[in-house]
């Protein structure tokens, strides 16, 4: 049987944490800060746990895990 290929994008967007845990980048922090408040803005500088609901399709994607 063929090895499965990992989705590039998902490996690229997320980090593993110490525990296994998968961590991602908020969205929204790109472009058009100047109508966003200072404490949400930097809020959005900080890296998000991804959500255990998402775990299941996010594991599919990567077949081997992350580095």
């Amino acid at each position: 049987m063929p090895k499965m290929k990992t989705r590039k994008s998902a490996a690229k967007r997320l980090k593993k944490t110490g525990t296994g845990k998968l961590r991602h980048n908020r969205a929204g922090a790109r472009h058009i800060q100047q109508k966003k408040n200072s404490k949400r803005r930097r809020r959005l500088r900080k890296d998000a746990a991804v959500k255990s609901t998402e775990m299941r399709r996010l594991k599919a994607c990567l077949p081997y895990g992350l580095k």
